[in-house]
């Protein structure tokens, strides 16, 4: 048996390096947390001895505030992830029809493969935008269908005008996921009045993460908001003390920091944009992102060009490659990983 200094050695060295350049394939934030919001959770450690919450109805008030809705029509989980499957557990049965994109965020096939549901899958157009006239008629036989804006992961938006017309061909029986785990990255002008649309369409699930834009992804803390009725069903299936106090501090005091957190959103879309600036100069198309990532389409063997190189990329079995904007160094590598498949 290993000594427990062994054991305590290994699990520090197993965990990620929160300033690698190179960690490019999840989405992760570049930054480690704000010094208020890890002041904050080091503080939660002195009650680690102390459950959370049973059920984390501070924090609902919380985000409902901060959202502009009502308390009850909020429901929390272990990132949108835990989310998600919420929502398949209160609403779907074995057998039943997803619709999703291809391809899509990972967690989607997976989700419906653990609800025992049917995954009827859309293919994006060449754009790698959603065909939401074919999500809207493959959603006339489904339990549950997935939009997400942005895409993950070709990190495109469709319009609001886009999105309201889909949503009315979506029938009321029919649970519409609109996934915003992005939708920080998104400028005003793109954005959609989430907290109006639930009210107009309360067949929609609006979902949300702190994963991404907030840093926090080591946290695990997500949420959703919806119409009051269907968010009543949703909380019937909130986790007991699932939420841990931990995350409950991360969120307040990041939430408390807004506007530094702002700043750092603002940083990494500026960074994006001149990473697409930059591969368009050496005649590599992206498609037209609204998130902290960019997509490649299958214009080249992007395997063969990032493998090996040092950027680790997500890979998609069309040959797409999704990459994470992180900071100069990280721009630097892909473009130099780029720069050295022309010279092969």
């Amino acid at each position: 048996m290993g000594s427990p200094r062994r054991a305590l050695d290994d699990a520090v060295a197993a965990l990620p390096d929160a300033s690698d350049p190179l960690a490019l394939s999840l989405n992760e934030s570049p930054f480690p947390p704000l010094p208020a919001v890890r002041a904050a959770m080091i503080s939660a450690i002195d009650a680690a001895n102390r459950y959370p919450p049973f059920l984390p109805e501070r924090l609902r008030a919380l985000v409902a505030s901060h959202v502009g809705v009502a308390d009850d029509q909020v429901v929390l989980g272990v990132g949108a992830t835990g989310v998600v499957m919420q929502v398949l557990q209160a609403v779907t049965a074995p057998g039943d029809i997803m619709v999703m994109a291809s391809p899509t965020f990972d967690g989607y096939p997976i989700f419906a493969a653990t609800a025992r549901l049917i995954s009827v899958t859309v293919a994006l157009d060449v754009y790698g935008y959603h065909d939401l006239d074919a999500m809207a008629e493959a959603a006339r036989t489904a339990r549950v269908v997935v939009l997400c804006r942005p895409h993950n992961p070709t990190g495109t938006v469709e319009s609001a005008a886009e999105v309201e017309e889909f949503l009315r061909r979506v029938p009321a029986d029919t649970v519409v996921i609109l996934d915003e785990a992005y939708v920080e990255f998104v400028a005003a002008q793109h954005r959609i009045d989430a907290a109006d649309l639930v009210r107009r369409y309360p067949n929609t699930v609006v979902v949300r993460t702190f994963s991404k834009a907030y840093g926090l992804a080591g946290v695990r803390v997500g949420y959703a908001f919806c119409a009051a009725p269907l968010a009543r069903t949703l909380w019937t299936w909130q986790l007991p003390f699932g939420i841990g106090s931990t995350a409950m501090v991360a969120v307040a005091a990041s939430y408390d920091a807004e506007c530094q957190l702002q700043q750092r959103v603002r940083a990494i879309t500026a960074e994006r944009r001149l990473l697409r600036r930059r591969l368009r100069s050496v005649g590599v198309h992206s498609t037209d992102a609204h998130a902290n990532f960019v997509y490649l389409p299958p214009q080249r063997p992007w395997r063969d060009v990032f493998d090996g190189t040092g950027p680790q990329v997500r890979h998609y079995a069309d040959g797409g490659v999704r990459i994470t904007v992180g900071n100069r160094r990280s721009t630097r590598a892909v473009l130099s990983a780029v720069a050295g498949s022309e010279q092969v």
